[in-house]
């Protein structure tokens, strides 16, 4: 595909063009796009809708749901066809490709096709379907994780160049981005995060001892830089990848998702050791307070220790008793807080010093912190070691899903694979409105055989009203689109033709008088092509000039006889139209009436077998179920058959 083609297509002018080529990264991967059905690369492109991208797939590969499907009730149930399917999809990726099944002639691709999804089928076939569907559903990629910005803790950097390196990573995001500064007050504003990440080039500044400081090299994985970068992408991931991991598992596949949730948990379980120093240290000086007053009221003080208290000096005898106290509620401290450090004043009553209590507590805190840093950063590193495979094997059920939807479809509605040969021949087949149907009831649904081949390629269809012609019309043209959208069939077995067109007309034509030149317009050019096809006719009879409608139909029959296309044509006219031609004329016919007063048809239609519309068996139901008054009416009708 040529940058002039791609504009010439409708809906593409040159910026579009020129932007689709340029954002794909040329003509050869616009190429690849349009070989692999890549709609998620056109639709990744901005402006570019799932609709639009999809208009712009189906003329890149040259439309070939509009080349094969030539009427409006054609089309239909072709798209019938696909919101059945669609049903089992659970991503915009299987959606996507489902959208762009299309019929085709080639065999090979058709073949092809019909291989992947027999065995997506026989897969399907042996999964938990109730579980997988619950796993499956809402799928999508990975999410980028939204920054949480925390206010307590800094990243201190050398250089304004440092700052734009890790602003471009985002980590500014998380952290306010510091450099260093001459003011004497700088390292004291430091002190107050509770951390500082110095994300050193060189490592040249000195900060002293500061507790809250953390070194880390520019150079460092991002995982070092800022863990969070990677927790937080798996924590809002989490649930996608328990699903995936699950459903690896059904699968029967080995997954390293498992590991995701007990490497998150480990952390989320990491309890920083709350202490409560305050408690701790006033419990200590209620216990001093007590122990001083006790101690020293039994202390004998001679007159030089007395003096000695005037001038604001402690006695021995009292200094001794002060130092063998706070010696021990140092220890009591440190064995309840951890912390090795005096918070006392020597006074009596005894004083906490406020000062030292802060720096304590700033120490404590930042070592926490720091502990649970170095918990974080094992964690992202354990994390990061797998993100690859876990995006991969996310992407890989994405992907699965696309035969999951497939296999679905085929299994549920118990699709089996046509062969192709120059004939039609259904063999046990039913149509998809059927099929699930069939599997939720114990009431027999009959299934129909049906043949076309070359020497008899046309016939008429007779027969009872409801008594299954559409039916049996609609199901020829469900199995010959999905055969060559490269889907397997509602049949047992099924010989199809592959052809180039089909054309399905229900039954809302009309052959009256004003009607010929219409009809003329629409049917001649079907007869009158090259193209082999398919063609469908489902009662075109309410006319008021029969002699003309019977040899214009004749006609056609004809001129479709003597071409490479196949047709049925369903009609109240078979008398008068084989009093022209030779046609083979099939029959449903109505047999009775059951307890219920359904028709009792025999589905399958007779060959070379003119049927009759059993119209008495509609009045005799009718009159079975209406009123005294109508019933004398339908009465007198009856008795004239």
């Amino acid at each position: 595909m040529e940058g002039a083609e791609l504009q010439n297509i409708k809906g593409i002018g040159d910026k579009l063009s020129q932007k689709i080529i340029n954002e794909l990264g040329g003509e050869e991967e616009l190429n690849k796009v349009i070989n692999n059905l890549d709609l998620e690369r056109l639709i990744r492109i901005d402006g570019i809708s799932q609709r639009k991208a999809i208009e712009i797939m189906n003329q890149l590969i040259g439309n070939p749901a509009q080349k094969f499907l030539k009427s409006e009730r054609a089309i239909q149930l072709y798209e019938e066809i696909i919101e059945k399917i669609l049903i089992y999809s659970n991503t915009s990726y299987s959606k996507n490709r489902i959208l762009l099944l299309a019929p085709i002639k080639d065999e090979e691709i058709i073949e092809d096709r019909i291989d992947f999804v027999m065995n997506a089928k026989e897969r399907v076939s042996k999964l938990d379907l109730n579980e997988l569907n619950k796993l499956m559903k809402n799928l999508h990629e990975p999410k980028i994780a939204k920054a949480n910005h925390d206010a307590s803790k800094a990243i201190l950097v050398e250089s304004l160049e440092d700052i734009d390196y890790l602003m471009d990573l985002g980590l500014n995001k998380y952290y306010n981005i510091l450099t260093a500064s001459d003011s004497p007050f700088f390292q004291e504003e430091l002190r107050g995060y509770e951390l500082i990440f110095y994300i050193y080039t060189e490592g040249f500044l000195d900060l002293g001892d500061m507790s809250n400081l953390i070194m880390i090299n520019k150079d460092a994985p991002i995982y070092q830089l800022l863990p969070e970068v990677i927790l937080d992408y798996f924590r809002i991931n989490k649930d996608l990848f328990e699903r995936v991991s699950k459903i690896k598992e059904i699968l029967g596949e080995e997954t390293v998702l498992k590991d995701i949730n007990p490497i998150l948990e480990e952390l989320e379980n990491y309890k920083i050791k709350e202490i409560d120093l305050d408690e701790i240290v006033n419990n200590e000086k209620i216990y001093i307070d007590q122990e001083l007053k006790e101690r020293i009221q039994n202390v004998d003080l001679e007159g030089d220790e007395v003096l000695d208290l005037l001038n604001n000096a402690l006695p021995a005898k009292i200094e001794e008793i002060f130092n063998g106290i706070l010696s021990k509620s140092k220890e009591t401290i440190k064995l309840e807080s951890g912390i090795d450090f005096d918070p006392f004043i020597r006074k009596y009553p005894i004083e906490i010093d406020d000062m030292e209590m802060e720096r304590v507590k700033m120490e404590i805190l930042s070592k926490s912190a720091n502990n649970y840093f170095d918990k974080k950063i094992t964690a992202a590193e354990q994390l990061a070691a797998i993100k690859e495979d876990a995006e991969r094997e996310v992407e890989e059920i994405i992907k699965f899903d696309y035969e999951y939807a497939l296999g679905s479809f085929a299994y549920l509605y118990n699709l089996n694979r046509p062969n192709f040969s120059n004939e039609y021949e259904l063999n046990q087949a039913l149509h998809l409105e059927l099929c699930l149907k069939e599997n939720n009831t114990i009431e027999e649904i009959q299934r129909i055989d049906y043949r076309l081949n070359e020497s008899e390629n046309i016939a008429l269809l007779t027969g009872a009203n409801s008594g299954g012609k559409t039916t049996l019309l609609e199901t020829i043209s469900q199995i010959a689109i999905l055969a060559q959208m490269g889907l397997p069939v509602p049949a047992k077995s099924a010989k199809i033709r592959l052809l180039d067109e089909i054309y399905h007309f229900s039954k809302k034509r009309s052959l009256d008088a004003g009607a010929f030149e219409s009809f003329l317009n629409v049917f001649m050019p079907i007869v009158t092509s090259d193209s082999e096809k398919l063609v469908l006719l489902d009662e075109l009879e309410g006319i008021t000039e029969l002699e003309a409608a019977v040899k214009i139909i004749s006609s056609f029959i004809e001129m479709i006889e003597e071409s490479n296309s196949f047709a049925i044509i369903v009609t109240h006219m078979a008398n008068e139209l084989m009093k022209y031609t030779d046609i083979r004329v099939d029959g449903i016919e109505a047999i009775g009436l059951d307890e219920n007063y359904n028709l009792i048809v025999d589905r399958t239609p007779k060959m070379n077998y003119l049927a009759k519309s059993t119209p008495e068996l509609i009045i005799k139901r009718m009159y079975n179920s209406s009123s005294p008054e109508l019933k004398k009416v339908y009465g007198k009708i009856l008795e004239k058959f």
